[in-house]
């Protein structure tokens, strides 16, 4: 019996995919996925973090999707499974936003939230 696919715990959406392939190309670092994480603070109580990493940790989540690589450590996963990590521009600006079904509120911004 062949193996079935799971979906990931944590997906982008294509606009969030062809803005994080501009930034690597700037780079010009293929080796560089994208590290999200979570930690604490914000106005909410949490906040998400995005970085660009070289190195894979232990207990790091590692996703491909839309050709992008995100490496999720273990801890920020129990707060991101079920999102969708989005990229949005406005009048206001552009930054990326994560759709989080696990926050009960989160702020203006997007970039922190509650449980």
């Amino acid at each position: 019996m062949p193996p079935t696919a799971q979906k990931a715990p944590v997906t982008l959406s294509e606009s969030a995919a062809r803005r994080i392939g501009i930034m690597l190309e700037k780079e010009d670092r293929p080796d560089l996925k994208l590290r999200v994480a979570v930690s604490g603070g914000g106005c909410s109580g949490f906040q998400y973090g995005f970085s660009f990493d070289d190195q894979v940790n232990d207990d790091d989540t590692v996703i491909e999707d839309k050709g992008v690589t995100v490496l999720i450590d273990s801890m920020s996963l129990l707060y991101l499974i079920g999102s969708e990590i989005d990229f949005v521009e406005d009048l206001v600006g552009a930054s990326f936003q994560v759709n989080n079904p696990n926050a009960a509120s989160s702020c203006g911004c997007g970039s922190s939230f509650s449980i």
